[in-house]
């Protein structure tokens, strides 16, 4: 499986902010943008273009532009906290919205809403979710964007557990993983530990 660890100092520096306990919601919601413009940066290097030419106020100049195509997929609820970061980088982008709730005593996840883009087959996908834990919702969301046709596919992650990864990995081996971070495993709530708490909770002080 393609893993990307994102060694930025910029991404390491935004994520010892959301780290942070002390990191107020305003704060955190700020550096959620800051990393996750980062990580799509890293994750976008080898998105599609078309060669264009302008005309600059001195003359014609070769030039490429991002492909049509490009389709956002935030896992709702937390993953919307990055998209905007992504729509920054790519205003053309599509947008599908895959929601899961995690059963707090079983931590499996369950399928509440799914509104994704006609035919996914030629587009370029990145689907967003800050905490690869269990990767139970990330197989679950992964399973929809290949029924939907998706086939190129990048996942970005803020922060990841071993046992997420080793999850997608065997469920969608081809899947691109961004992450700045692995850290140590999962506590008996299944929580990445240390992870940065409940990302959804944080970003929305609830």
């Amino acid at each position: 499986m393609p893993l990307h660890l994102v060694q930025h100092p910029l991404v390491h520096d935004a994520l010892a902010t959301l780290r942070d306990a002390t990191t107020s919601p305003e704060i955190f919601r700020h550096m959620a943008v800051r990393i996750s413009l980062l990580l799509a940066c890293e994750a976008t290097r080898d998105v599609p273009t078309v060669a264009t030419r302008v005309n600059t106020p001195i003359g014609p100049a070769e030039g490429r532009r991002v492909r049509d195509g490009v389709v956002v997929v935030p896992v709702l609820r937390a993953g919307l906290g990055m998209l905007d970061a992504v729509l920054e980088l790519i205003p053309t982008a599509r947008v599908g919205h895959i929601g899961l709730q995690r059963d707090e005593m079983t931590a499996v996840a369950s399928q509440y809403y799914s509104k994704l883009p006609t035919d996914l087959s030629d587009s370029f996908v990145l689907m967003i979710d800050p905490m690869l834990a269990t990767g139970g919702s990330a197989v679950a969301a992964l399973d929809l964007i290949k029924h939907a046709g998706g086939r190129e596919v990048r996942m970005i992650c803020i922060v990841a557990a071993p046992e997420g990864i080793a999850l997608v990995e065997k469920h969608h081996p081809h899947v691109h993983i961004y992450t700045p971070a692995i850290d140590h495993g999962l506590n008996d709530h299944k929580y990445i530990v240390p992870g940065l708490g409940d990302f959804g909770d944080r970003l929305y002080g609830t």
